[in-house]
């Protein structure tokens, strides 16, 4: 399984014109318990969607907008392409090469041609633990023995002060 993120989009200058800086986007790929850093472009992707958008499902690429260095485009261009390339991770079981040499992944779980035995795990995702239920969702336990933290705690917040277990005991009322 490939997870994609885009955490940021950086300014780099061109070294043979610094005046003339671009948006480099940096890729985050987690593929097979291994992470990873991709540096593109906006053309990058733009010219990945031509090739890709014919042969696979994809959503709508972000459209350009200009200007691009200032700090609110960036992040929605930033949100676009990163929901672009999740959705097309998303919608297509089988992912075309361009994709894979596009996040520079070799080989993957969800490139069947990747791994030679697909019943068994990688071993970054072996099973290390594994529950007959669900260990977050408890049944009321129905103990035979009452709760006497529990009843303690409510009898100390909702007794009355005046009425302590020496004067339900003169009144001839069983204290409890």
């Amino acid at each position: 399984m490939i997870i994609v993120s885009i955490p940021a989009a950086e300014p780099e200058a061109t070294a043979r014109s610094p005046e003339k800086a671009h948006t480099v986007f940096l890729v985050e790929v987690l593929c097979n318990g291994r992470r990873h850093t991709v540096a593109k472009r906006y053309s990058e992707f733009q010219a990945l969607h031509k090739r890709i958008k014919k042969t696979c499902k994809v959503p709508d690429f972000p459209p350009r907008r200009v200007p691009n260095w200032v700090p609110k485009v960036l992040e929605q261009r930033r949100q676009g392409l990163e929901l672009y390339i999740q959705g097309v991770l998303c919608r297509n079981k089988e992912l075309p090469q361009d994709v894979l040499d596009f996040l520079k992944v070799r080989r993957c779980q969800q490139d069947p041609k990747g791994s030679s035995a697909p019943s068994s795990h990688p071993p970054s995702q072996r099973p290390v633990l594994g529950f007959h239920s669900d260990p977050y969702v408890r049944l009321p336990v129905t103990d035979a023995l009452p709760d006497t933290v529990l009843s303690g705690v409510l009898q100390g917040l909702y007794t009355p002060w005046s009425c302590s277990p020496c004067a339900a005991m003169a009144q001839g009322q069983p204290g409890s």
